[in-house]
Order: C-alpha cells, then structure tokens, then sequence
C-alpha cells in the first residue's frame, strides 16, 4: 500500500478540487441513469444526419457530425453523452491545472472549475446531442495550451485546437484572429525581455537575443498555418459540395434575422429585390430573430427555393449589411441589449418558450419531432443506433436532477462581476505601482498579471459575437462561463515559492 502513502499528501493537498469533481462526476451518472439514452435539441438530428451521409452542412459545420462518426461503431447515443461528460470534467481540470500552474491560491482553482462541474445547465448541456460540450473543450484546452511557455509546438497545438473549434462552431474562427494578435503581443514581450537580459549578462547571451527576436513571428505564423491549413480545407470540401466559398452557407440568413429586431425599410429605403424582405410591423411587435430563418411567415422563409440558396443568403446578406449601414445605432443598441442578457438575475425565457424548454431537465419523454428534417434526421439516427431513439425518463434519477436544476446554477448577474474583476484588479494594482514608484515602475514580473487577458479575451468574444450575428442564446453563456473564472483566477496574485 506505499502507493497510497505517496498519493496522501497530493490528495490533501487538492481535497478541495477532488471534492467539487467528485460532486460534478456524481452528478453526471445521476443525468445518465435518469435521461436514457441522450436528450435531443432540434439541431441534433442534423448533425446526424450529416454523420451518416458525411456531407457538409449549409447551416452547421460537420466538426460535431464527425464526432458522432467516430463513435458510431458503438452504436449507442448513450456512450456518445458519456464521452461528453468526461470532456465536461476534463474541462474542470483543465482550468483547475492551469490556476495551479500559475501559482494561484488552490481554493481560486477549485472555485474556478466549479460552474463547469455543478452548474445544472452544464450538466443538461452534455446531455444533448449538440456540439457545445465539444466545442467548450476544444477552446478551454487551446486556452490551456496558449497559457504554457509559448515555443512553435504550442502555437501548432493552439492552432490545431482552434481549427477544431471553428469546424464544430463557427463562431471560432474569430478567435483564431484574437489569438494571433495576442500571441504577436505575448511573444514580442517575452522577446523584449530576453533582449533585456541579454544586454545585462552580454557575451554568449547576445546570440540568444538575436535568436529569439524573430520568435513571435515565427510562432504566430507556425500558429496561424495550423488553424488555417485546416479550415481552407473543409472549405475545399464545402466549395466541392455546393459550388459556393465558406463554411457554411447561412451566414447572410442569420444576419439578416438579427438585424430584424431594428431594421426599418422607411429609413433604409432598400431597392425593389431587397424590399421583399422588409417587416412592416414595428420592431417591437415582431417576433424572435430566429423566427426569421425558421417561421414559415418570415418573409425570407417565403421566398422560392430552400431559405439557404445562394442567392436566397446573398439576398439575405444584403438586406443586413445595409440595415447596418443605414441604422448603425440601433444596430449597436441592439448588439448591446443582447449581450445584457447575459447579466441578467435568474433564467428568464428566451427567445421563446419551445427554445428554452429544450434546456430544461423533462418531466416526461419528449414528444417525437414534427418538422420534416427532424422526421428525416430521426430515420437515421435509428439506423446510427440501431434500434429506437425517445428519451425515457427514469424515476427517482430524473427528479433529483429536476429538482437539482431549480435550484443550483450560475445566475448571469454573478457573472458580470467574474469577467469585470480581472481588468479592474489589474488596473488598480498598476495603479498604485506607479505611485508607490513615481512613474517609474518596472515592467519586470508583468507575465503572471497578464496571463488572465488570454481566458478573459476569448470569455467576452464568445459572448459578443452571437449577440452581434444571431441572437442572445443561454446554451452560448456556457462556454464562456470557465474561461470567465479562468481569467479571475489568473488575475489574483501567485502564491509564495516554498
């Protein structure tokens, strides 16, 4: 029994942690034994369908698709949310070992990792069969990875990381830009310190300083060419599939969706081929941006063909930039009640009660789905599983997760304080720095108070972008949430070297 004598003292150590994931592990098998074999969101059927005819997606990157696909062999929707709730403690453990990493207090890692390990929305969320969990991991650990002594090989698996990331969600391929620049940023500080130190010590250390000035460039295009190389790749598939440049073939429909909660055709005035898309009612009797892309009323939706034409999107696009254009302040004002949303107290509904139920831990086996891709994704979802589908709902599992989820979950206006502590933080203890120094402070020791602007950088990101493209959504917090507490954490002073 050494092994146990040696394990002590590190379990001691990090009771705390192994405590909150102990809790977040129990919680998942109780989500597996009350919700057999997975939940469905109206998306899952398309990406299955998309596993089972791999072919790329007009409205979803197959980088999910190609998830289940791997799995398939096993047959079994319920081994599929297994591994996303294994990815969902990994997670926690990413953030709790890059808090540690960086000399953070224990109990700010511990604290850290637990809204992804017992917030119930979380656990909810691994439980569908949708591509957040999956997607949420890739970026933590790109995240992860970005935070280790920046060489070429962890800008490659940076890169690598966030390509995954933007073929299952779109939405990464923004990141992979901040992540450039801040890489550049990182690296050309770390260059400039190297410079410094080889100025002081002199002799061997100025071929290091010449060496390591070309660093960020070299880093950050071995980073740029491992996310990229990817993506152009799937978009040769993609431009191969539909004869059309991209990832995705709905950008300009989702747009013009969320620039339907301000646009105004009196004062656009759009031409007669964009005027077909206008809503005469007043913004504030109109339905959900989403509506628009799905209600067979929108006037998009009414148009010949499929929504998602090329023509169809680009008349969509159209419409959407010169909403934009014409109503740029209402653009941002709405821009800005969305992303609010996030801070708000408590879960209120939206968009809709049906979107919002979908988060919700049911009362009863789900009703079969109605809508024609749904009823076609189903065909062969039974075929991936090899036998039937509905969710059965298990009694008493089921309730304590009901219950559960009434109670324990991270309110956005919680939230706000986590992502506004790190820039305020920082900037008060600069602040009395350059008092204490009288200007003169030294930029010496920077590195452990700026670690944070990584996590805290891609956090607002993820929050900013879907309420500037789509709409405000309660599935797109969630990814964001772990990067948020990363960041704080990372903002507190290290502990002492013993």
């Amino acid at each position: 029994m050494s092994w146990l004598r040696r394990i002590a003292p590190w379990a001691r150590r990090h009771r705390w942690f192994l405590g909150v994931l102990g809790l977040g592990a129990a919680l998942r098998i109780v989500t597996m034994l009350g919700y057999r074999p997975a939940l469905w969101f109206p998306d899952s059927y398309s990406y299955v369908v998309t596993a089972m005819r791999p072919k790329p997606d007009l409205v979803r990157p197959a980088g999910y698709s190609m998830f289940l696909r791997l799995l398939e062999p096993l047959h079994d929707f319920g081994f599929v949310v297994l591994t996303q709730h294994v990815l969902g403690l990994l997670t926690s453990v990413m953030i709790y070992v890059a808090v540690i990493r960086r000399r953070r207090p224990l109990w700010a890692g511990a604290l850290a990792s637990a809204p992804v390990l017992l917030d119930a929305y979380q656990v909810q969320l691994e439980h569908l069969l949708v591509s957040d969990a999956l997607f949420t991991f890739l970026v933590v650990a790109a995240v992860f990875v970005a935070l280790r002594p920046l060489t070429w090989r962890t800008a490659v698996a940076t890169g690598l990381l966030l390509a995954a990331a933007t073929l299952t969600r779109t939405v990464g391929l923004p990141l992979v830009a901040a992540f450039a620049v801040l890489l550049l940023w990182y690296g050309s500080r770390a260059a400039g310190k190297a410079a410094a130190s080889a100025d002081d010590t002199g002799g061997q250390a100025g071929t290091a300083q010449g060496s390591r000035r070309g660093l960020p460039w070299r880093v950050v295009g071995a980073f740029l060419a491992a996310a990229l190389v990817p993506v152009v790749a799937y978009g040769g598939w993609f431009w191969a599939a539909h004869h059309r440049v991209g990832l995705v073939g709905s950008n300009g429909a989702f747009l013009y969706a969320r620039t339907m909660s301000f646009a105004d055709c009196r004062v656009m005035r759009p031409p007669a081929d964009l005027a077909v898309l206008c809503d005469d009612r007043p913004p504030a009797r109109r339905p959900p941006s989403q509506d628009y892309v799905w209600d067979p009323d929108s006037p998009l939706v009414r148009l010949p063909g499929i929504t998602f034409l090329s023509e169809t999107d680009a008349l969509a696009g159209r419409f959407a930039w010169l909403a934009i254009r014409s109503q740029p302040l209402d653009y941002v004002a709405t821009t800005v009640d969305e992303f609010a949303r996030t801070f708000v107290w408590g879960r209120p509904v939206y968009p809709d009660a049906e979107v919002y139920g979908y988060y919700e831990f049911p009362s009863k086996t789900p009703a079969p789905p109605g809508r024609h891709p749904a009823v076609v994704g189903t065909r062969f979802a039974e075929l991936y599983q090899r036998g039937p589908i509905s969710t059965r709902v298990v009694e008493p599992f089921a309730g304590v997760m009901r219950a559960y989820q009434s109670v324990v979950f991270l309110p956005g206006v919680l939230l706000l304080p986590v992502l506004l502590f790190p820039p305020l933080a920082v900037a008060a203890r600069w602040a009395r720095r350059l008092v204490a120094s009288r200007g003169a402070a030294s930029r010496t020791g920077d590195g452990w108070r700026l670690a944070w602007a990584v996590p805290w950088a891609v956090a607002v990101l993820l929050l900013l972008i879907p309420a500037a493209t789509a709409e405000f959504d309660y599935r797109y917090v969630l990814p964001a949430t772990p990067l948020a507490f990363l960041a704080a954490a990372l903002a507190l002073r290290p502990r002492s070297r013993r």
